[in-house]
């Protein structure tokens, strides 16, 4: 072969070597021909692919260059089994290709890359890669890499360590390296069982605990755990002590809980819950790193989620299954957006034409027992129920069962502060809900969300019986939004609630609200906490971009770093910033997605606002967060996997729960 092209000439030898390689692989390669017929049209990923057609001919073959001989030799000598490895947030940095995908899908890219014989993988910025990426494959958080191998990508490794074993992390965590049985079979509590509270509690974590039947024991085994209750009795509220102590010893005498309140040992409760596990090669139940002690608070008194039930309907039990999730992440309150501009699901008993006429549908209503059976099923579960009334904005809904409080009939919103009727109204509805004195109510916590944000007052000013008053009253727009906002704050004031509003009157008004009043920072990029803290006021932060859990593309990452007290001195952070929360607005959720968009990105914020301020790492974070993950999908909560590059995206294929 090698004579028959023979020349004088060393580009024409060069050929005739390179034709002798593509002689070798050509007869390699017919002999998988009825192979590549059969499957050249099959998807790339992960299987045999088609393997390229190429003329082959004398004719053809001396038209081409040396390149182009060596891609095609190259090409046919690419081995025929191609597996996809897959490194999520990963990239191998400088590493690249003429060409790209960009823009493309994965498929697409994947069949890009093949048609090169250089190229060995891409990221998902649509990068081509060389065949050496493999060697220096390093973390980075805005992609994923897929790179080209022979064999099948191997299972990655079970996590090195789930240290400390509990989210969010304790205050306080000490350690042994031993283990103790828990005899599931003879295991009782001692102590304060007779309250109420801490009877129930106990009976809800006994399945969590032992979620699996035991067949045998470890021959040193716990089987009792005292219980101490300084006030079993306490009321719910924001002030109400949490703390908790527990302490597991290593040779199978009683553990030991104490708290100040029935809500401590639920903390407690949970905390040995997640200690516990279930070996399934001895079947039986064992707690490692014994003994542990275990010292406990949160850092913030108030870690919420909102729950928004006007945009989309939330049943009753919907909203349990929540509550009995948020217990997990030792998250205290709902804040429950209960109305809005889109519907009025509350039937007030002394207003029922808001419901009536306010609702989606007939089915798509609380009455005041629904709404009695949830706040309290919260609050057996030491979780608050803060309600939000939002006015004068979000309230367009109102107007279809008493058009009186709306400027005009094409002009729905803000309410209209130049009638009585709208204050009237407002102190019925406030009272529904309050009962007219603190802690009482269908909502008898003491904090009561008013909203008064993103208020537009042009409608005011295009009412002319708005226009008129306001001239009379010689106010302006917004002094006219001064006064409504007052005006309910002294309503809600008056029914023994401390108001809780939206950045905006802050923003307005400043100093000169009532100093009980609480300012909820969530502004992107908002910095009024700071400022309203310097001035004494207290404030909740949920800003808007990292804290709001309908921002899908907000990963828990993210999250997980934000610090409320940024700017602020630790005595004010201390004194004035009350916590905070998750934010999951209604526009895109309901029950059939409302859990994989909270969880588990809500659990990131959970360890923010209960864990030492120090407690910020996401690489010593990410395995325990993995393993929380996968502990709400033991206990039936459908949490997401923590790798989505958006929230409540499905698991991008088979692989196990502390991977994905």
């Amino acid at each position: 072969f090698f004579f028959f092209f023979f020349s004088s000439s060393p580009r024409k030898n060069m050929r005739a070597l390179l034709l002798l390689c593509l002689c070798a692989a050509t007869c390699h390669a017919i002999s998988r021909w009825e192979w590549r017929r059969q499957y050249h049209q099959k998807q790339l990923a992960n299987q045999k692919p088609a393997e390229p057609h190429f003329d082959i001919s004398r004719a053809k073959l001396e038209t081409l260059s040396p390149a182009e001989l060596m891609n095609m030799v190259q090409t046919l000598a690419r081995p025929t089994e191609v597996y996809w490895w897959q490194f999520n947030k990963s990239d191998c940095a400088y590493d690249d290709v003429p060409g790209d995908c960009k823009g493309k899908t994965v498929d697409q890219c994947k069949a890009a890359c093949l048609a090169l014989s250089d190229c060995g993988g891409f990221n998902t910025h649509g990068i081509l890669k060389k065949k050496d990426c493999i060697s220096h494959v390093a973390p980075e958080s805005t992609v994923d890499l897929y790179i080209i191998q022979d064999k099948p990508q191997p299972p990655p490794p079970p996590p090195a360590t789930n240290y400390p074993p509990v989210w969010p992390h304790p205050a306080s965590f000490s350690n042994g390296s031993g283990t103790v049985g828990v005899d599931a079979s003879h295991f009782v509590f001692h102590g304060a069982v007779s309250s109420p509270d801490v009877s129930a509690a106990i009976q809800r974590y006994m399945p969590l605990i032992f979620p699996h039947k035991q067949m045998s024991t470890h021959p040193v085994s716990m089987t009792e755990v005292s219980i101490t209750v300084e006030n079993p009795t306490a009321d719910l509220q924001i002030d109400t002590d949490e703390s908790y102590t527990l302490n597991i010893p290593s040779d199978g005498s009683p553990g030991a809980i104490s708290a100040a309140t029935q809500f401590g040992v639920m903390r407690a409760l949970e905390s040995l819950s997640q200690l516990v596990v279930f070996d399934f090669d001895a079947q039986a139940y064992e707690i490692d790193l014994v003994p542990i002690s275990i010292q406990d608070k949160p850092r913030f008194s108030h870690r919420e989620v909102l729950l928004d039930s006007s945009r989309h309907f939330e049943p009753v039990q919907t909203l349990k299954n929540m509550i009995d999730s948020l217990t997990y992440a030792k998250i205290n309150v709902v804040h429950w957006h209960i109305v809005d501009q889109q519907s009025f699901p509350f039937d007030s008993p002394s207003r029922p034409l808001l419901a009536r006429k306010g609702a989606y549908s007939m089915q798509e209503r609380y009455s005041t027992s629904d709404v009695q059976e949830v706040v309290e099923y919260a609050r057996v579960r030491g979780v608050r129920v803060m309600v939000e009334i939002d006015t004068p904005g979000h309230a367009a809904c109102w107007c279809n069962g008493y058009p009186e409080i709306c400027p005009s009939t094409t002009c729905l919103e803000p309410l209209n502060p130049a009638t009585n009727a709208t204050f009237d109204l407002l102190t019925d509805l406030f009272n529904d809900v309050t009962g007219g004195k603190r802690g009482a109510g269908l909502f008898p916590d003491n904090m009561m969300h008013l909203g008064g944000d993103e208020v537009n007052p042009s409608c005011w000013s295009s009412t002319p019986s708005v226009a008129d008053w306001m001239k009379k009253e010689g106010l302006d727009t917004n002094g006219a939004y001064e006064y409504f906002v007052k005006r309910v704050q002294a309503i809600a004031h008056a029914q023994g609630r401390d108001v809780v509003g939206w950045e905006e009157i802050w923003d307005h008004f400043g100093t000169s609200l009532d100093k009980s009043t609480v300012i909820h920072q969530w502004l992107p990029g908002s910095k009024i906490a700071a400022n309203a803290t310097s001035h004494g006021y207290r404030v909740l932060w949920s800003t808007d971009g990292v804290w709001y859990l309908d921002g899908l593309g907000v990963t828990w990452e993210t999250m997980y770093v934000q610090e409320p007290c940024t700017g602020i001195p630790d005595e004010t952070c201390d004194k004035y910033v009350l916590g905070g929360g998750g934010e999951m607005w209604g526009e895109t959720v309901d029950t059939s997605d409302i859990q994989n968009t909270v969880w588990p990105r809500l659990g990131a914020i959970a360890e923010r606002l209960w864990s030492p301020r120090e407690i910020t790492d996401t690489d010593a974070a990410r395995i325990r967060f993995a393993n929380f993950r996968c502990l709400l999908n033991r206990r039936g909560i459908g949490a997401a996997p923590i790798n989505n590059q958006q929230a409540r995206e499905a698991p991008p294929g088979p692989g196990g729960c502390l991977t994905q």
